[in-house]
């Protein structure tokens, strides 16, 4: 990892290309009824604007995606991993009957800057206008780059502070030059990664996947309305907080590993499995060298009872070995942290 890339997303504003999104259009008249029963978040009460983040869940309560909604005059912008785009998008089809809904998959045709950091808010203000600027977080604005419109979304996808620039592939090149020239460096992902892991910011489907319930991976606050109708998982989502208390078997932790081992040690594999004593209590999704932290940190899933107060030492397969590890409250890393 290149530390000064590093610095950048903590100091100053990153400049990251997103390859991996994808982008569905829901359009018509019942647009809104038809997402608020299929998405975990109160899809309704969005005006053209705003949005929030959301996941669709399988009946019996499982991921089969999360994303940002974003509502427009007359469409609802679904911002998705791309690996699920086509996926959803039949999902949805196969769903429409009577209502008045039209979906269509955009995202061949766009693409998507991410600008995060401390001083991302300057560089959106240059590119989209101050009164853009701050957002809250799923606040959007179109704006004009001259060569065609684009949305700017505030996501704070790495934890800290961060916007979404999307624009129609033709005028990338340039939407990349002017973020530059607003103050935006460009940045290696592999320091966005280890901002994302230290701010404990689970991703879909590294750190989650289609086995993930979203109470495990501690996304409720952000993922879940709880004053909403009926929506598909619901069902198993209430049961566990109200009959089981919020209790669910594993949940997303923390792992510190022995500091000595921060610049020299090879880092565990995703999946690696997670030891107390003899017996497997989980995996690890994410690993990073942090640099705040001065040693290696990982994001997994492990039994409750290892989860709750934090402290738990572990051991992590690491080859043929194992590397102790404790478990760590998340974040590891304030968003406000700066280096």
């Amino acid at each position: 990892m290149n530390i000064a890339d590093y610095r950048i997303l903590r100091n100053g504003a990153g400049l990251l290309r997103l390859e991996g999104r994808g982008w569905l259009a829901v359009a018509g008249h019942d647009r809104a009824d038809f997402l608020q029963g299929l998405l975990s978040n109160d899809v309704a009460a969005l005006s053209p604007g705003s949005g929030c983040y959301a996941t669709c869940l399988t009946p019996q309560g499982r991921m089969t995606a999360d994303m940002y909604v974003f509502a427009d005059r007359d469409r609802l912008l679904l911002d998705v991993d791309g690996s699920v785009a086509d996926r959803l998008r039949e999902r949805f089809d196969d769903l429409v009957f009577t209502e008045d809904v039209r979906i269509e998959n955009l995202t061949a045709g766009r693409t998507a800057f991410g600008v995060h950091g401390p001083r991302a808010r300057e560089v959106i203000a240059v590119l989209a206008g101050v009164r853009a600027c701050p957002l809250a977080v799923c606040e959007h604005r179109a704006f004009d780059l001259g060569s065609g419109a684009g949305l700017v979304a505030r996501t704070d996808d790495l934890g800290v502070e961060g916007y979404r620039v999307v624009v129609e592939r033709p005028a990338a090149g340039a939407l990349q030059r002017a973020l530059a020239a607003a103050g935006a460096v460009a940045v290696e992902p592999a320091a966005a990664e280890a901002v994302r892991v230290e701010s404990g910011r689970p991703q879909f489907p590294i750190d989650m996947d289609h086995d993930t319930i979203p109470l495990e991976a501690g996304i409720a606050d952000r993922a879940i309305s709880f004053d909403k109708g009926c929506y598909v998982g619901q069902e198993v989502i209430v049961r566990i907080l109200h009959r089981g208390q919020g209790r669910v078997a594993r949940r997303l932790v923390g792992l510190t590993f022995e500091r000595s081992t921060a610049s020299e040690a090879p880092l565990p594999s995703p999946g690696a499995s997670i030891f107390s004593g003899d017996d497997e209590v989980g995996r690890v999704t994410s690993t990073v060298r942090s640099p705040a932290v001065t040693a290696v940190i990982a994001l997994g899933y492990v039994r409750r009872e290892l989860a709750e107060g934090g402290g738990a030492r572990v051991d992590v397969a690491l080859g043929t070995d194992r590397a102790p590890a404790v478990v760590t409250g998340l974040p590891f890393v304030s968003a406000d942290r700066r280096v």
